[in-house]
């Protein structure tokens, strides 16, 4: 069996190596998956550089949400069957197969492609959960989204569209401006032809925006900032271009709340909730409300090269590795 392990903390390019080693068998309550395709994103680049929460080392296996079919069952699994298709979460799914908790594993409906399966987990049930439950996203409100061709990004977009809301996209280059225009979008501004896009978004929105979804961070927030309506809830995702320091006296002024979003921790309390999540987000990738939109898939052997794209910011919407 071909796994890629990390040697050393370092670029994905330069310290993910594919070796060889025996396929895993499946303990009690355990299943044997054949991996057909594995979701990547950002933080598999940081677990690579050892700069992630949780910490990683030599030996790690990136590739935290996978899709496959079902090759064995271990004693006492009766929820899925052998060939069922199943979409799970874990880090380690960059390996021709894995063995996982069968109580983790989620049938994936027919109709969704292995490909979209493994594009849902992180992206989408981040976004569901932000949007959801930290903002309480309602219908008729509007949502300025940065790093909108990102894959959080695009979920981001599709899933307040979903909720009803209006979508105000920042994302460069026309690329990345065609994309989220395709799949939606109510306002796009690119911002390397408008850098200082706090004016345009504050015009669309009639004065400031209710929900503000920012996975970028750095300099970037503080446009974000500026673009918050009265009362906004601004979403604190991530941090692609840097952590900011948080002028708060803003926050008080325009009463607005910065609300962060730390989907992994709350599974920990909510160990429930991943269930709830997959099971909606794959019922509507099954009817077509969601469709994430796929950057040219890597071939398993280019799994490295999938990864420092993502590091070097060259990849639009979802980058997936297919087997």
């Amino acid at each position: 069996m071909r796994i890629w392990r990390l040697q050393e903390l370092g670029d994905p390019i330069d310290q993910l190596k594919l070796v060889e080693e025996d396929a895993p068998t499946p303990g009690p309550g355990e299943v044997l998956i054949d991996v057909e395709a594995v979701g990547l994103a950002f933080p598999d680049v940081l677990q690579c550089r050892g700069m992630y929460q949780v910490k990683t080392g030599p030996g790690h296996t990136p590739g935290g949400e996978s899709c496959g079919r079902v090759a064995a069952l271990g004693d006492g699994v009766s929820n899925v069957e052998v060939g069922q298709r199943v979409a799970f979460l874990g880090s380690g799914g960059l390996a021709e197969q894995v063995t996982h908790q069968a109580g983790g594993v989620f049938p994936v409906p027919d109709g969704v492609s292995a490909a979209t399966a493994a594009a849902i987990p992180i992206n989408y049930c981040t976004t569901l959960y932000a949007l959801n439950d930290r903002a309480e996203l309602q219908a008729g409100e509007t949502v300025l989204i940065t790093g909108a061709a990102g894959g959080t990004g695009t979920a981001a977009i599709q899933l307040a569209k979903a909720a009803g809301a209006t979508t105000i996209a920042i994302a460069g280059g026309q690329t990345k401006v065609d994309l989220v225009t395709e799949i939606g979008a109510d306002v796009v501004i690119d911002h390397n032809e408008n850098p200082d896009w706090v004016d345009a978004v504050r015009e669309a929105s009639g004065g400031g925006v209710d929900v503000a979804y920012d996975p970028v961070g750095g300099d970037t927030f503080h446009q974000v900032r500026r673009c918050m309506g009265w009362d906004g809830r601004l979403l604190v995702i991530g941090f692609v271009a840097g952590i900011p320091e948080v002028k708060t006296n803003h926050a008080l002024l325009k009463s607005y709340s910065i609300v962060g979003v730390h989907w992994g921790a709350s599974l920990a309390k909510f160990p429930a909730s991943l269930g709830e999540q997959m099971t909606t987000l794959l019922d509507m990738a099954a009817a077509g409300t969601i469709d994430p939109p796929l950057y040219p898939p890597f071939d398993f052997d280019d799994a490295a090269r999938a990864l420092q794209d993502i590091a070097d910011r060259k990849v639009h919407g979802k980058a997936v590795v297919t087997l």
